[in-house]
């Protein structure tokens, strides 16, 4: 049942990047990737609103949890996903970590879309 809840809830959330990123490039052109960047910072926005309301302020279900954050963030942006983990490693004091992550986590991705980039290249070429 709860993956269904968040195929359902990434489903809104990509259709809400899309939304997004059209918008961005209708309104401020293609020349930098203002879409993207507004999906991030809104998801990471969205993503502490919704943790701190659901360890401090309400209740709710596991299942609404998974809708909004696993599903519609998911869908609308990982790098939301990515900014929590950051804090919570930040929160409990685990710097050297939070650290490594960041640095892991951008410069490694990063890398890996030139390896991937490359393998294809080399493979269709």
């Amino acid at each position: 049942m709860n993956y269904l809840i968040v195929f359902l809830g990434a489903g809104i959330g990509g259709a809400l990047r899309h939304g997004v990123n059209n918008a961005s490039a209708r309104l401020l052109g293609i020349e930098f990737p203002w879409g993207t960047l507004a999906v991030n910072i809104l998801g990471s926005l969205a993503m502490g609103l919704l943790a701190g309301y659901f360890a401090f302020k309400g209740e709710a279900t596991q299942a609404w949890r998974l809708f909004f954050t696993t599903g519609i963030l998911g869908g609308f942006t990982t790098f939301s996903a990515f900014s929590l983990d950051t804090a919570l490693l930040y929160e409990r004091g685990a710097h050297a970590s939070m650290i490594l992550y960041i640095a892991g986590s951008v410069v490694l991705s990063i890398v890996a879309v030139f390896v991937g980039l490359a393998l294809m290249r080399s493979n269709l070429g």
